[in-house]
């Protein structure tokens, strides 16, 4: 068996998961990165090799995939002799554009990679962990869970979801020394905004607000996104504390999003018009 502490993470190929993924590696962890085409593993190989560390192993893991899923933490087990004490659910997706213009197949997209994948892969370490009577569920979130964001109804939706989701887990498996924690990142430099689709159809009557949210994220937020590494360092601590918060917020994006979303909803709507420019815009 290998002695050292094994963890399987999502999302490996670019941003948040190839960051955490070498963070842990650096810390010691026998890292098991998965990425839906280990063919696009290159720069997961030369950010560690700049860190100084051997290639990690990496799995081929599409969360939205039962069967990719299944396989995945077979060939996880079989790499760290049946032994599992993390698991980072970091694989993501999101969606940009106005509710009305989007269809079921856009929700559906949307909800099983950040959602159901979640659920899926979850489901599946639940027994190793419930036999080694210990375990660490780390979940990348986000601070959009914290309140709603013109435009990214699908993302907000998910999220939420997620967060509800992981509440209720917490009571079923912490008795077997179970815990399940969320990481909610703010503005982070990764490549989600510029791989996000834009559902914006040309006759769409929420076109003019779309196109004032996007020029707002890209004259004002994106230039602020900070260093993923970061996030990195959180997903570890998370994993590594004896008694970590149930709730990680990271960046100062993050931390604002806990006072926006806990005073009342007009407050919240007022400040979020007003940023992003939404309080001069008129259909």
């Amino acid at each position: 068996m290998d002695p050292r502490r094994t963890v399987l993470i999502t999302g490996c190929s670019s941003g948040l998961g190839l960051e955490s993924a070498v963070e842990l590696a650096g810390r010691g962890w026998h890292v098991v990165a998965s990425m839906r085409d280990p063919g696009k593993r290159a720069a997961l190989d030369e950010r560690a090799r700049r860190a100084g560390l051997d290639p990690l192993d990496v799995v081929q893991l599409d969360v939205t995939d039962a069967a990719s899923a299944q396989r995945a933490v077979e060939e996880t087990l079989e790499l760290t002799g049946g032994r599992l004490d993390g698991l980072v659910n970091n694989a993501g997706t999101a969606s940009g554009g106005a509710f009305e213009d989007t269809d079921e197949a856009e929700w559906q997209r949307v909800l099983d990679t950040n959602l159901l994948g979640c659920m899926r892969l979850t489901q599946l370490v639940l027994p190793v962990m419930r036999e080694q009577r210990a375990g660490r569920l780390v979940l990348v979130s986000s601070d959009s869970a914290r309140y709603g964001n013109p435009g990214l109804s699908l993302y907000c939706a998910s999220k939420w979801a997620l967060e509800g989701w992981a509440e209720s887990l917490a009571y079923e498996v912490e008795s077997f020394g179970i815990r399940p924690v969320l990481v909610e990142p703010g503005n982070y430099d990764t490549a989600m905004w510029a791989t996000t689709p834009r559902v914006i159809p040309p006759d769409s009557p929420y076109r003019g607000m779309l196109q004032t949210v996007e020029r707002y994220v890209e004259e004002e937020h994106l230039p602020r996104s900070r260093d993923p590494r970061e996030v990195a360092r959180a997903v570890a601590r998370a994993l590594e504390a004896r008694r970590p918060p149930f709730r990680l917020t990271v960046g100062p994006d993050a931390k604002l999003a806990t006072v926006l979303g806990a005073l009342p909803h007009r407050v919240t709507a007022a400040a979020v018009r007003r940023v992003t420019g939404l309080n001069r815009w008129k259909p």
